[in-house]
């Protein structure tokens, strides 16, 4: 494999962006969500919290609030837009219901490793709200001293005071939206969020001993500059985050409603983004971060860059992770859990969900059941997605295949890629090249067996996928 070093340059090969520059799976799961199966029955899930492969290992535990106060144009969450805040106490309500739906068919230890509150915005709940729910959950579980316990909080409606708060609840880990600090941008998306909230709310977490501050940008929206973005790069660099995720703009109105009120002409055109792309890329990595893996960059002391030098990465739902996989509870509308095998989703509306629990049964509405190709094709692409290679015999063995046989058309497959210098393929194995880490997914998507199926009916492929760039 490379070193960190050598894979910290030449990350940006603009003919390689443009050329390969086609839409794809961002691969928090294998087989991705848009596979799974609707209406399997609550039952499917309460077969695999009972039939857990290993009972005895530590839970993830996810909770889905979908509240948000306003709404941000370029958003593609699950959320519902409200000033209500009585209907949040409701939620608290049915989430209470539902952990003890699980937990009935539940089998193993109740021992808690991580945490992750998601949305929407989790700060929309108050204090006394989060309390609740945080104790409701410390009840039912036992949280491990050395877990991790994440939020996703809006800095809006973060003061310092509540960042402190926060840790009181027991959260250690924190992630705060930035996306783009240009005023200009913010009006054309609706998210107006000064720097000096953004700064008070990130110094007053490290104050409250939070473990770990991310913070998210995204390239791409509309109005963006490169001077306007380079600033809003130079402030957040400012902040010295421990983590920073750059996301691409995916512009997909006519699958997220909210998106169809940006002006498609105030979009940077694609030469533009990927402008936007490189510049930001190189800022960060001048700047001493080290390249995680498609957007995501960390401190050269953080957990996830240490866990990648040691071959110890992990990817779940959340995006990269030092944790081996963990069964994944979760809770609250579309939540998606993984347990053993099986994926399940909640519900996505709030009335099909309260009207499950009310019926006296799971809200799962899709799942997925994994065979033993799609856990082998799983393990295969989340080593190319956090280490950026495979070995052909290491593979082989733990699965009892020949890997040059099994996935002969996979390998087929990658051979332009090889020849663009995207990888190097030999015997021994594969080893993605600098210039190929930002388009590891495209590398990923030929072990894909449902794509490729997919593509067999429909070569341009699915279009709610997202561009690589």
């Amino acid at each position: 494999m490379n070193s960190t070093t050598m894979a910290q340059t030449g990350l940006v090969d603009r003919d390689i962006c443009r050329r390969f520059d086609i839409s794809g799976p961002r691969y928090t799961s294998y087989p991705t969500a848009d596979r799974f199966q609707a209406d399997p029955g609550a039952e499917f899930l309460v077969y695999a919290l009972g039939h857990r492969p290993a009972p005895e290992q530590p839970v993830s535990l996810y909770v889905h609030l979908p509240f948000c106060s306003t709404v941000c144009y370029y958003c593609g969450c699950n959320k519902v837009i409200t000033k209500d805040h009585s209907k949040s106490s409701r939620y608290i309500d049915y989430l209470e219901r539902e952990i003890d739906m699980q937990l009935a068919a539940f089998n193993g230890t109740r021992r808690v490793a991580q945490l992750h509150w998601g949305g929407g915005t989790p700060t929309f709940l108050n204090d006394a709200e989060m309390a609740r729910l945080m104790g409701a959950l410390r009840t039912r579980f036992e949280f491990l001293p050395e877990g991790e316990y994440s939020i996703e909080i809006d800095p809006r409606s973060v003061n310092p005071a509540r960042a402190h708060t926060l840790a009181e609840l027991g959260f250690n880990r924190m992630s705060l939206g930035i996306q783009d600090f240009d005023p200009l941008v913010q009006k054309a998306v609706n998210r107006i969020q000064t720097f000096e909230q953004t700064r008070d709310v990130l110094l007053a977490a490290r104050d409250a001993g939070f473990k770990s501050v991310s913070v998210d940008l995204i390239y791409g929206l509309p109005r963006q500059t490169l001077e306007g973005f380079r600033a809003t790069l130079e402030k957040t660099l400012s902040l010295a985050p421990d983590r920073i995720a750059l996301y691409s703009y995916a512009h997909l109105p006519q699958i997220f409603m909210p998106q169809r009120r940006i002006h498609d002409i105030e979009l940077p055109k694609p030469e533009d983004k990927l402008s936007l792309m490189a510049m930001a890329i190189e800022t960060l990595v001048d700047a001493g971060y080290v390249f995680i893996g498609m957007d995501h960059f960390a401190r050269p002391d953080d957990e996830l860059a240490l866990a990648q030098k040691a071959g110890k990465l992990h990817r779940n739902f959340q995006g990269y992770s030092t944790h081996a996989e963990l069964d994944l509870l979760a809770f609250g509308v579309s939540a998606i859990a993984k347990v053993g095998p099986v994926y399940a989703q909640n519900a996505k509306s709030l009335d099909e969900y309260y009207h499950d629990i009310d019926a006296g049964h799971l809200p799962v509405r899709r799942g997925f059941r994994m065979d033993a190709d799609d856990e082998l094709r799983r393990a295969v692409i989340q080593e190319l997605m956090c280490h950026f290679g495979l070995n052909f015999a290491a593979v082989s063995q733990a699965w009892g295949i020949d890997f040059r046989t099994y996935f002969a058309d996979a390998l087929e497959q990658l051979q332009p890629l090889a020849d663009a210098g995207l990888l190097e393929m030999n015997e021994v194995g594969i080893d993605v090249m600098p210039k190929g880490r930002l388009l590891v997914r495209i590398i990923a998507m030929a072990f894909d067996r449902h794509l490729q199926a997919d593509r067999q009916k429909v070569p341009e492929g699915r279009q709610r996928y997202s561009r690589v760039i």
